[in-house]
């Protein structure tokens, strides 16, 4: 079997003014996503996403990466991963033992690109094998604890935002720590306060400040919420401030968790080296797809650290994500989105399978999902910036 070609196609959903609501990353107006396409000529199709500015992420896949990819078996997954990576120079990288990536090609969009990609080539190679992708990684389980991730409501409002996910059977829910109110430090305690009041004792409460804080600010923040017996404090700082955060960590007993706007193993394998998580959140359509992130599993998994995918995006990268999960031994929660978005939730003919506070592997081949017959001309892409200031 060969690859015959690689497509990329820019995706939108406009959020409707009504549903709109203003946080520390803006007024959220669209969410975008790039959807690959990975054809064969077996006539097998392999879908991916990535994510990235969608034209970019489009022209960099389309002009840079599909011409490593065309010709190519697409068992040969892990190969076809180190094209995309090394570039020229995979040759003697491969013949060498050591990787030689180009410079332009270890982080963002580019490893974005990639990362789209090789979702795409696995979810052909497990449709080649008949069998789901996540069987194909190496299964370990075929259902992982969820939990609910929104949490944006004002002061006390936060109580029954949060308790209605516990309510859907959730046993564990995450909370944003700038809210529509705006950030203060008595604004946070205030609206952890009544999230715990909702969800009551035995539902874990985790807090995502989306790295918008400085360490002396995540510090106080941290202090203050020890009491709330909070299962993980996210992203506390910049993710370029491994040092910071491992300051955080020292100075507080809540778990520390980040890792989404991490690039490939060597960006965790920084914070590791720092002592700056407990908690892994590689993002399968950023960090370098089903390939590395089963590398980001191993190294996690050497120092002891649990995996939690990052997971908020299009339906394509939950797919993903899901089966992610289900391969790595040391995950032990997936994020499941709360907030508006259809190009998640309405994107496949098949719904997913989440109940009972759990996300369930499909049992089809490959990824286990096909677009809608209306899903591209629903979600064309819209140019524009996905939050306004």
């Amino acid at each position: 079997m060969k690859i015959t070609a690689v497509r990329a196609i820019p995706m939108s959903d406009p959020v409707p003014p009504e549903r709109q609501h203003r946080t520390d990353l803006g007024t959220k107006v669209k969410s975008d996503a790039t959807l690959i396409l990975v054809e064969t000529d077996q006539g097998l199709t392999g879908m991916g996403a990535a994510l990235g500015t969608p034209p970019v992420v489009a022209a960099i896949v389309e002009h840079e990466l599909a011409p490593d990819v065309v010709g190519e078996d697409p068992l040969f997954s892990e190969r076809i991963f180190e094209k995309m990576y090394n570039g020229s120079r995979v040759k003697p990288a491969l013949e060498r033992g050591v990787p030689q990536a180009e410079v332009s090609r270890r982080v963002g969009m580019v490893m974005e690109a990639i990362s789209g990609v090789d979702i795409a080539v696995w979810d052909v190679k497990a449709r080649a094998l008949g069998i789901p992708v996540y069987q194909a990684l190496g299964a370990v389980r075929s259902r992982v604890r969820a939990y609910a991730s929104g949490g944006w409501a004002p002061g006390d409002e936060a109580e029954a935002e949060l308790g209605a996910y516990a309510a859907k059977g959730f046993t564990a829910v995450k909370m944003r720590v700038v809210g529509r109110d705006g950030f203060s430090l008595e604004n946070c305690v205030r609206r952890v306060d009544a999230a715990r009041r909702g969800i009551g004792r035995n539902v874990e409460l985790m807090v995502d400040a989306h790295a918008s804080l400085e360490t002396p600010v995540a510090i106080r923040i941290a202090k203050a919420l020890e009491p709330y017996d909070l299962a993980w404090f996210e992203e506390p700082v910049s993710p370029d401030n491994h040092a910071g955060m491992a300051e955080v960590r020292r100075t507080t007993r809540i778990p520390i968790a980040s890792g989404e706007r991490e690039f490939s193993r060597y960006g965790f394998k920084s914070m590791l080296e720092h002592g700056a998580i407990d908690i892994a959140q590689p993002d399968v359509a950023r960090a370098g797809g089903l390939t590395e992130i089963r590398r980001i599993a191993a190294l996690t998994g050497a120092y002891d650290l649990r995996l939690a995918p990052h997971a908020w995006g299009s339906g394509l990268l939950f797919a993903a994500s899901i089966h992610a999960a289900m391969a790595a031994a040391n995950c032990h929660i997936l994020e499941v989105s709360q907030g508006y978005m259809p190009m998640m939730n309405e994107l496949f003919n098949e719904p997913f399978d989440i109940r009972d506070g759990y996300v369930c592997a499909p049992d089809r081949p490959g990824l286990g999902y096909t677009l809608r017959p209306d899903a591209l001309e629903r979600f064309r892409y819209v140019e524009g910036p996905e939050y306004e200031f």
